[in-house]
């Protein structure tokens, strides 16, 4: 998967991966993909609900040693 950017908020706390990634898919043309690298378990549920209230798709989400990795499909 190739990935067109690469967002890295790796120990930012509930809102700040949300918000920040929200501003990096404002910057995407549609169907670009966004690799998110986050370290906040809370996560694992907030992201999906947000993509998914935004309308954007989570492709794949992968979790290496504490990273969490989303890949972010734009709508």
């Amino acid at each position: 998967m190739n990935p067109t950017k690469i967002l890295d908020v790796k120990g930012m706390s509930c809102p700040m991966p949300i918000v920040r990634t929200k501003k990096e898919m404002d910057t995407l043309n549609t169907g670009d993909i966004l690799e998110v690298h986050v370290t906040d378990k809370g996560a694992l549920s907030d992201m999906p609900a947000w993509a998914n209230a935004a309308g954007h798709t989570i492709i794949d989400q992968e979790e290496d040693a504490e990273v969490l990795k989303f890949f972010i499909k734009k709508a």
